[in-house]
């Protein structure tokens, strides 16, 4: 079987949890007898790549760039024959432009669809954009979404409900950490400490976090590096908290570490655009328990009020302080939640189970 991913930007141009998802598919698809391809855009022209885990990626050049979308005439006119290479073709949604060819080629390639996110941002566009969005979505032979939570949460599934199914985005297991690489964090951090992983963006809500900590200045570490860096430093500074650590970009084995260490994790996110948070299921992965607010997206379904954590209402400082307060003065109960979140990992959002998921789709599909 021959599938083609189809998506506005692709490794090493973006690191993000879509291509992440698209790179898992990918390469674990071919034990289960699939050949994969990755068709995108670039901002560094045409080429062709092949991953270290053997599938083609086909790059075209990003010639404009309009409200996010990334568009390109080459991509216009090569999508037929890149179509007709695959027996199914893998929609990643939002890409408007993708759609847009699909439907000017005239192909009759079967396809399926992810429904990542709903277009969050740009009203404008999106007036402009249903009716291709409906046209193109009314095509697919499937529409996947990560989590029931958004299922429900979203006008356009409901909408095609009679059609979508549910596959959780998972990751790929990793091995026992090291105790002297644990120990040397927990020296630098503190011994108790909470984490959080991700790109600072507007929608991560880390500001209202740090207000959070005012009066309380729980040891807690930052990872990532991204736009509103700068800003939270200065928010820091301005409110007088001295345990904030932005550590940056970390490798893979020091990122996994620094979560393996840590003794809670808070996933402040408080727009729809967190679609899953698949930072969540990282910080699952290593048992650690959990805080993210409800904003009726995957973020609730990897974190159960409760079972794995706490969910609290979103731009509410106050409700996170709170959250904060009963993990570090109930460590006993933050550590059973911390062990149920490591089985709901293991149950749920492991790549392996991502993958095996995505072949049953396929299979569906074509019979």
């Amino acid at each position: 079987m021959r599938v083609l991913h189809i998506f506005k930007i692709y490794f090493p141009d973006a690191y993000g949890g879509i291509e992440q998802a698209i790179h898992s598919i990918a390469a674990g698809g071919a034990a289960h007898g699939i050949e994969s391809r990755v068709l995108t855009l670039s901002p560094r022209g045409r080429r062709v790549d092949t991953d270290a885990t053997g599938y083609a990626i086909h790059r075209y050049p990003r010639n404009l760039n309009v409200a996010s979308t990334g568009m390109s005439l080459q991509f216009l006119t090569h999508f037929r024959r890149e179509a007709e290479w695959a027996d199914l073709l893998h929609f990643h949604f939002p890409w408007p432009f993708g759609d847009l060819a699909y439907l000017l080629s005239g192909v009759a390639t079967p396809a399926v669809l992810t429904y990542h996110s709903d277009i969050i941002k740009q009203d404008q566009l999106l007036k402009l954009y249903k009716p291709l969005r409906d046209r193109h979505l009314a095509r697919m032979k499937r529409i996947v979404a990560t989590s029931p939570n958004y299922v429900k949460s979203s006008e356009v599934l409901q909408r095609w409900r009679d059609k979508v199914d549910v596959i959780p985005c998972g990751i790929a297991a990793r091995g026992p950490r090291d105790p002297e690489s644990l120990w040397r964090w927990r020296q630098r951090l503190g011994e108790r400490f909470f984490a959080f992983l991700g790109v600072p963006r507007y929608y991560k809500g880390l500001d209202f976090l740090l207000q959070a900590q005012v009066g309380r200045d729980y040891p807690l570490a930052l990872i990532g590096d991204g736009e509103e860096r700068a800003a939270l430093e200065a928010q820091a500074r301005r409110l007088g908290l001295k345990n904030v650590h932005f550590l940056g970009v970390l490798d893979d084995e020091e990122k996994t570490d620094v979560l393996a260490a840590a003794s809670g994790f808070v996933f402040p996110s408080h727009v729809r655009t967190e679609a899953f948070g698949l930072a969540l299921a990282e910080a699952a992965q290593q048992g650690l328990p959990m805080i993210s607010c409800e904003i009726g997206t995957g973020t609730s379904f990897v974190n159960l009020h409760e079972e794995t954590g706490l969910v609290v209402p979103p731009r509410d400082p106050q409700a996170l302080g709170l959250a904060l307060d009963r993990f570090w003065n109930d460590p006993e109960q933050a550590r059973q939640w911390g062990a149920n979140a490591r089985r709901r990992y293991l149950e749920l959002f492991t790549e392996d189970a991502m993958v095996r998921g995505y072949v049953r789709c396929y299979g569906d599909v074509l019979g």
